[in-house]
């Protein structure tokens, strides 16, 4: 880091439409070269659209080509000419950079593919489900591209069994848990992919899905033969964890401070729910859904209302060619892993002429925490997930004339937006017809604030799985299997569980402080705008951009 070179302090205040033919260069030359390489994940944001045929590939050759790869993509980024850029190919330079350093953070300091057991749980079902989900008709290419990552299962978990050098036991827990029951599970996608696709491959899958079966289950085995002599330890440790606050998240904050605001919110989220609780106590409650069909017909109302109401109160342009978030029924050859990742396509750069979909269950009170929410109201979910929150976002992003800003995702951002915006139209007054949503808002207000100590302690090794699980039942309150979906991923995922509650924080900082810089000049609706296509943007690095401060920025580059 000592190398590098304060040279955007000195870049005019105005953003250039001229973007820089080396660094864009080196970025389509990354991105080309990462969407073969990234790791599937759980998180839905992180998607990306595969080439046709693809399959993962974590041998050890593959793992020391990527570790080379991220020296060279580093070595020469850090070597461009930088004289004469505009402060928007210096933003565009540190999205870079920071895409590139989360391949040094998986592979040389997470260490994952050698550490974490689960990862090849995901790098296997996972890979599969990150294609299953997909809202495509099942043609000859779709199937076929189901089919070689399903046959790449076994060489995969092969190569998992050489890399785990220094597993971890939470992690194997993990894996284990979800491969509890995997025979029965996969059975039932092969039953019902073969309602969906040709005749002419269904030998093909039977065999497919027997193999990974096989495998699967032998990794199982596997692990719990190994488990006794695996390690307890998992957390990733202070330094590294402010390593990825400084080079990859590019959050301005120490861990004490993150710490310190997270607790300040959840007590304002906690004492706003209390109040709403206390209007609304002489209301009758309000029922959830009696059919997967009316909460479908629901959904569609609510979004086109929500749209509607952005563009009535001047809040952010809603474009016409924007497709609609919509709501289905979970399909049979889906229901068995959706453990495995969200149930949601918000499509793709690619695929922008077709609606975002959000698979959803038959509404019951007895639902986990979000599931249940959706059941007594969507729009919560809608403004979160859809619009204008995270499909709405993206597929701004996608349309954005800066290839480096259509492909960099960053969760602070694309998180903090999502999590923004639900307060933003409390306060507008969309939920003032039907009050308890508000009340949702809030819930959800709680365990974004409660996600920062558990993501931080878990971190730093103060927190076990366990520990986790217990303070998020305790405080949000949260039913166990969502505690401890929740606490799983963020076991794995340093730094990503922060991204709701820091991202939100930098966000209305940046407004406000855009507010009182631009003056009259400041219009709400433009400066929604600006966030919405820049969204995958950090949030940091937008209000230095957008208003020329720079003290923010300072921080990530002090030795």
């Amino acid at each position: 880091m000592k190398k590098i070179l304060l040279f955007f302090l000195m870049i005019p205040v105005l953003i250039s439409a001229q973007l820089n033919d080396k660094l864009q260069s080196l970025a389509k030359e990354f991105w080309q070269w990462r969407f073969i390489t990234q790791p599937a994940t759980m998180d839905d944001i992180n998607r990306v659209e595969r080439p046709d045929n693809w399959k993962p590939d974590f041998s050890d050759q593959s793992l020391e080509s990527i570790k080379n790869h991220y020296k060279d993509f580093s070595t020469h980024l850090n070597k461009l000419n930088k004289s004469g850029w505009s402060r928007a190919d210096s933003v565009d330079f540190l999205c870079l950079r920071s895409a590139i350093e989360r391949v040094n953070w998986e592979i040389n300091i997470l260490k994952i593919p050698y550490r974490n057991p689960d990862f090849y749980v995901q790098q296997t079902i996972g890979a599969f489900y990150e294609l299953l989900v997909m809202d495509l008709p099942f043609d000859n290419q779709h199937t076929a591209n189901l089919l070689t990552v399903l046959k790449s299962i076994p060489q995969t978990l092969a190569d998992g069994k050489e890399n785990l050098i220094e597993p971890a036991a939470p992690f194997a827990n993990i894996a284990l848990e979800n491969l509890n029951g995997i025979k029965s599970k996969l059975l039932l996608v092969n039953n019902a992919l073969k309602e969906k696709t040709s005749k002419n491959f269904h030998n093909e899958l039977d065999f497919a899905f027997q193999q990974t079966i096989t495998s699967l289950e032998d990794y199982q085995n596997w692990l719990n033969e190994k488990l006794p002599v695996m390690k307890s330890n998992f957390g990733v440790g202070k330094e590294a964890y402010v390593y990825f606050l400084k080079n990859i998240a590019l959050i301005p904050y120490t861990p004490e401070e993150i710490l310190k605001y997270g607790r300040m919110e959840f007590n304002r989220a906690a004492s706003f729910e209390l109040i709403e609780k206390l209007k609304n106590k002489n209301r009758p409650r309000q029922k959830i859904f009696s059919s997967i069909e009316e909460e479908i017909a629901q959904v569609e109302k609510d979004e086109i209302a929500i749209r509607d109401f952005l563009v009535k109160n001047e809040i952010v342009s809603v474009p016409e060619w924007l497709r609609h978030y919509e709501f289905k029924k979970t399909p049979e050859y889906l229901k068995p892993l959706t453990f495995i990742g969200e149930s949601d396509d918000f499509t793709s750069e690619n695929r922008l002429n077709q609606n975002a979909v959000r698979y959803t269950v038959q509404p019951d009170s007895n639902l986990p925490f979000f599931p249940l929410s959706i059941a007594k109201d969507p729009r919560p979910i809608i403004i979160h997930e859809g619009i204008p929150g995270h499909f709405f976002q993206l597929a701004r992003s996608w349309k954005n004339s800066d290839p480096i800003r259509r492909r960099f995702v960053d969760s602070g951002s694309n998180e903090g937006i999502g999590f923004y915006v639900e307060e933003m139209l409390l306060q507008y007054g969309l939920f003032d017809d039907r009050p308890f949503a508000k009340e949702i808002i809030y819930s959800f207000m709680r365990l974004r604030a409660l996600r920062v100590e558990a993501d931080i302690q878990l971190a730093l090794g103060n927190f076990t799985i366990e520990d986790a699980v217990d303070y998020l039942m305790q405080n949000v309150p949260l039913d166990k299997e969502s505690a401890l979906e929740s606490a799983y991923f963020y076991a794995y995922n340093p730094g990503q569980a922060i991204s709701y509650q820091i991202g939100k924080i930098q966000l209305t900082e940046f407004l406000s402080e855009s507010k009182i810089k631009l003056g009259a000049k400041f219009n709400l609706k433009d400066f929604h705008d600006y966030v919405m296509m820049n969204g995958n943007v950090p949030i940091s690095l937008l209000r230095w951009e957008y208003l020329g401060l720079r003290s923010e920025i300072n921080q990530f580059f002090e030795n």
